[in-house]
């Protein structure tokens, strides 16, 4: 009986693992504290938008979107108000010697709530193999001594954040912000849309098992789509039909051959755990509540967060091997 029980205790052990490319991982970390990736020579000069042609009525944009960006980018990273983050930035330019000046606390939170933030990207010409999830973000609520104490409210407002992630590089390529109601299907449409490149293959949870999600994939051009159908799951498109068969149905048959983990194991499905990855990346670097109120505000501030979190991954990633 000890003897079975110790072979048990063998079995749940944790796999280790080794970082085969630690001294570079380790600089890329020091890097993402480096003022020089967040404000560099381009930034500052295109900190103003250039004239062009007649002046228009009205008051004029003194501040380039680049410019904009780049303090809300300080604000995310170094976890700052609007305000410190104005006497930040403002006392780097000063140590740069360059003759700009910062916008007002003010305008720098009005214009978050209309700019464009694209996510960058690593380019490449092959499909790509995309993995989605989501999370929720407090916007603003009890703390958890209040909750114990006293229970929850109806002041405890959540967000839902859906991503979309590269298998091969791990960086972000797509990113909403939703209410909390809305379903992972639905906001996996929008981050299909949002993916840009071609994808080869999409892997999902089983939140993901509806057919709106399906019909999305299928109109994208994916060939692969590795979602589970949930335990009571129905053939949807009878074998003898003379449609093609539903990536749905071919995954749920072999189910039922091979079992679901053989499944899983035969089609890489596990690569999934790259998004829950990710989420836990967002969270640990820029924490799990949001600091601003109104929606378009909000989307701002994730996909700056996004956008940051794709610059650190691109400064260098772990290259890890399993330890027998």
């Amino acid at each position: 009986m000890a003897k079975q029980q110790k072979n048990q205790s063998k079995a749940k052990k944790k796999a280790s693992y080794r970082v085969s490319n630690w001294s570079a991982y380790n600089k890329s970390l020091m890097q993402r504290g480096s003022l020089t990736i967040w404000i560099d020579e381009e930034v500052v000069a295109n900190w103003h938008p250039p004239v062009e042609g007649k002046r228009k009525r009205g008051g004029q944009v003194q501040y380039s979107d680049q410019a904009i960006e780049c303090l809300l980018m300080l604000k995310a990273v170094y976890g700052l108000p609007y305000r410190q983050t104005i006497g930040f930035a403002q006392s780097i330019l000063n140590r740069l010697e360059a003759d700009v000046r910062v916008p007002d606390y003010s305008l720098l939170c009005k214009r978050s709530k209309s700019i464009i933030i694209d996510l960058p990207v690593t380019s490449s010409t092959e499909a790509k193999h995309v993995v989605l999830d989501s999370t929720g973000l407090k916007v603003y609520g009890e703390g958890e001594w209040k909750v114990r104490q006293h229970g929850y409210s109806k002041r405890r407002t959540w967000r839902k954040l859906h991503l979309s992630v590269d298998e091969n590089t791990q960086e972000l390529q797509a990113v909403v912000l939703t209410e909390a109601g809305v379903d992972d299907a639905e906001a996996g449409k929008q981050l299909l849309d949002e993916t840009p490149g071609e994808i080869g293959r999409v892997g999902g949870d089983g939140a993901y098992d509806k057919r709106k999600f399906y019909d999305a994939s299928t109109a994208r051009g994916i060939d692969v789509i590795l979602v589970p159908p949930r335990r009571d799951a129905k053939i949807w498109q009878h074998g003898n039909c003379k449609k093609a068969p539903l990536p749905r149905d071919e995954n749920l048959r072999r189910i039922r051959q091979v079992g679901r983990q053989t499944w899983k194991d035969e089609t890489g499905y596990h690569q999934r755990s790259l998004a829950e990855t990710a989420v836990f990346r967002f969270k640990v670097i820029f924490g799990n509540s949001l600091t601003t109120r109104t929606i378009e505000h909000q989307v701002t501030e994730v996909r700056i967060k996004a956008a940051a979190l794709n610059r650190m991954t691109q400064l260098g990633m772990p290259d890890s091997y399993r330890i027998a």
